[in-house]
């Protein structure tokens, strides 16, 4: 019996071996993990469908695997060690490499692909295809005639997905050696761009490491974002004296329920208040339908600094818990994504993010929006500073913050009537929903 690698979540299509729990010729149980794999963010363990013993593993620490690659082998019980024994043997041909098609699939692939390029959008009344303006900037940007692309939403809409499907076949052609990629006149071919391989070790000692996973997730998805959404920064302080002063008092009696009453567990619940009184922040744009996608949900993202690099994991259903809720929540997401505990579905499904990085020591900084979310609010260090309150100065610890937003969503109004009410809500927090019973 050959054990692949299931499809563990939406969107999640590979991941990275990090450590094999078994060795071959070793008993398994039906759902006894034999091996941890990362996938984008998280690490989790495979269990064993069936019980029986290993044969063979296919796979190596550190090396990546996709969904439907086969991990490890097992003679199952009852087979008396032959099955998987018997299954090997029966296939003497090696089959082809992942990624690279049996022969009549490689002529279909080819057809199919021959078809793609060779495709041209015709208007009579000479107007250019359908797509959205975002998708117009980025065909722009890499030097692709949109009438190429063949889209895949009513009226032939191109969309983002379209877009790749175009690139990743031009490129396969081009690594390929193929000829046939488009030349029309006044058009630019998109071929792989030639990189350039520094030799730094010329200058003095170099240690290389290889991108993890996880690295190359963040990199790819801030890429995106920073390229597809047409960003604001809305900056502002917020007086948090007064909230300092009901941490101090009543963090003890936290404590003593095993919750830690931080800034950001206020922070997330002025959030989540703030986000009921203007959904609009908790929305999302469908460009493939261009709506305006309202949650009733509020999923508050919380960025996390980890050894491995930046994990946001998601505390789901903010605006119904209180803030002692909140604090045990908090903290126990927090460990859990540090010990690299946490699953791939609690990375999921956030509808705003909140990235605190006054325990670091920062200031105000600009935070990168986490599409599809339309916003995300940046958090510095608070810090003592004089203001005039009622015609005198007086020192208070203002809180510098960054409200980072999608301006196909959030116009500039909606941006600062947001914050203020975030803000409102800090400064003039009640006691009461402090106060433990």
């Amino acid at each position: 019996m050959d054990i692949k690698l299931p499809r563990l979540a939406e969107g999640v299509e590979s991941g990275t071996v990090v450590n094999i729990l078994v060795a071959e010729g070793q008993r398994i149980q039906k759902d006894q993990p034999f091996m941890e794999l990362e996938t984008q963010k998280a690490v989790g363990s495979i269990p064993s469908p069936e019980s029986g013993t290993i044969t063979r593993i296919h796979v190596k620490e550190g090396m990546e695997v996709a969904v439907g690659q086969v991990l490890i082998s097992i003679a199952a019980d009852g087979d008396g060690g032959q099955s998987a024994q018997s299954t090997v043997a029966a296939q003497p041909k090696a089959s082809p490499p992942r990624g690279e098609p049996a022969p009549a699939q490689a002529r279909r692939q080819s057809a199919r692909e021959a078809q793609s390029v060779s495709y041209r959008y015709e208007s009579q009344s000479g107007s250019p295809p359908p797509a959205a303006p975002s998708i117009r900037k980025i065909a722009s940007d890499l030097g692709i005639d949109l009438t190429r692309v063949k889209g895949s939403e009513a009226g032939g809409r191109i969309v983002l997905r379209d877009l790749r499907a175009y690139v990743d076949t031009l490129q396969r052609l081009a690594f390929e050696g193929k000829g046939d990629l488009p030349q029309a006149s006044g058009e630019v071919a998109l071929r792989p761009a030639a990189v350039e391989t520094v030799d730094f070790g010329k200058w003095g000692p170099v240690r290389r490491e290889k991108m993890s996973s996880l690295r190359r997730t963040v990199s790819q998805r801030m890429a995106q974002s920073w390229t597809t959404v047409p960003k604001i920064n809305q900056f502002d302080d917020a007086d948090i004296t007064a909230v300092l002063a009901l941490r101090k008092k009543y963090a003890p009696a936290y404590e003593r329920k095993q919750g830690h009453l931080t800034l950001t567990a206020f922070v997330v619940k002025a959030v989540a208040d703030a986000l009921k009184k203007h959904p609009r922040a908790n929305a999302s744009l469908d460009e493939a339908t261009q709506e305006i996608v309202y949650k009733e949900y509020c999923h508050i993202g919380i960025a996390v600094d980890t050894e491995a690099g930046l994990i946001v994991p998601v505390l789901a259903d903010a605006d119904k818990k209180n803030l002692l809720e909140i604090s045990l929540k908090l903290h126990e997401l927090t460990e859990r994504t540090r010990a690299r505990k946490i699953a791939v579905e609690e990375l999921q499904g956030g509808s705003f993010t909140v990235s605190n990085q006054g325990s670091i020591g920062g200031a105000h900084f600009t935070p990168i929006v986490y599409a599809p979310q339309v916003a995300i609010l940046g958090v510095g260090q608070g810090g003592p500073k004089p203001v005039v309150i009622d015609g005198k100065i007086a020192v208070r610890t203002l809180l510098p913050i960054c409200l980072s937003y999608d301006h196909r969503v959030l116009d500039g109004a909606d941006a600062v009537r947001f914050l203020k009410e975030v803000i409102h809500s800090l400064e003039s927090f009640p006691e009461s929903e402090v106060a433990l019973s």
